[in-house]
């Protein structure tokens, strides 16, 4: 229960930040942008509905397609973002009204999207859907096997070509840029915390660095064989996973040990396992 009611919450503020995005950002510069959002925008500058309004009756449709293809537990996952977001939109459009709008559209566009990056990518992090127009790319993945992705970025881009139609061009070219600030921050967002540094080091000494990395550092080490490709003799080369932080404690010890070791530093975008996702684990080594 604790889990649950923790996933909601942040489900709830998530979609409440998206919200804040809409009503101070992308409202008040009447800009364009993907997904369900996307459509009621268009459908309230063009009709006058409530945004609010709109974005209920397009995510309360797309759940009940939601549930019918995929069944009870995906309903269950998207039903939150569902039928609090429209409900949120409402509250920060009230919200709104009370602050003097921002005129400046560059700033909207950078700032909405940054919003828009940040709050979708705390949904996601908790495991939870963000319902809407990301229903649609996920039954077609089950129905014709189409990948997800693909057929998202064909939705964007369509309902940008749709509201393009009656937009002037400059709205449409900042519209874009929403787009792709949004999307940039979502991907960090999604692994914010997560990233480390892989190190390999190829050294004649790799078993006095393996038992200094063991130790000084706290790492784990595995020890990879290899050939050299001039003289063709035999390595040995080490590999571990450190923080960033780590990094730099992590090549000076090496180098203190072997001041000519070759040391090849690159990022990785998520480590799972014990010491990273679970906790440590020590086993005595016997003599």
């Amino acid at each position: 229960m604790k889990q649950i009611l923790k996933t909601a919450l942040i489900v709830i503020f998530g979609n409440f930040c998206y919200a804040l995005a809409v009503a101070f950002f992308i409202e008040p510069a009447h800009l364009i942008t993907g997904g369900g959002t996307g459509i009621a925008l268009f459908v309230h500058h063009l009709a006058g509905v409530p945004t609010s309004v709109s974005v209920f009756i397009i995510n309360t449709s797309l759940f009940l397609v939601g549930w019918k293809f995929m069944g009870r537990r995906f309903a269950a996952n998207t039903l939150l973002s569902t039928f609090c977001l429209p409900i949120e939109i409402q509250i920060a459009e009230d919200i709104a009204s009370h602050f003097v709008p921002i005129e400046d559209i560059v700033l909207c566009t950078v700032f909405g999207g940054l919003l828009i990056g940040a709050s979708l990518g705390i949904v996601i992090r908790t495991g939870a859907s963000t319902g809407g127009m990301d229903i649609p790319p996920i039954v077609l993945n089950k129905v014709f096997g189409v990948p997800i992705s693909k057929v998202m970025w064909c939705c964007d881009l369509t309902i940008l070509a749709v509201q393009a139609i009656f937009t002037d061009i400059n709205i449409v070219l900042y519209g874009i840029i929403l787009v792709v600030i949004y999307t940039m921050t979502l991907d960090k967002v999604l692994i914010l915390g997560k990233a480390k540094t892989q190190i390999k080091i190829v050294s004649k000494k790799s078993a006095e660095i393996r038992r200094a990395i063991l130790q000084d550092v706290d790492r784990g080490v595995t020890v990879i064989y290899g050939r050299s490709g001039y003289l063709g003799n035999d390595t040995e080369i080490c590999l571990s996973i450190v923080s960033t932080r780590e990094l730099a404690k992590a090549e000076k010890v090496v180098h203190e040990i072997d001041p000519e070791a070759f040391i090849i530093v690159s990022r990785v975008s998520e480590v799972k396992g014990r010491g990273f996702s679970s906790q440590r684990k020590y086993i005595e080594k016997a003599e």
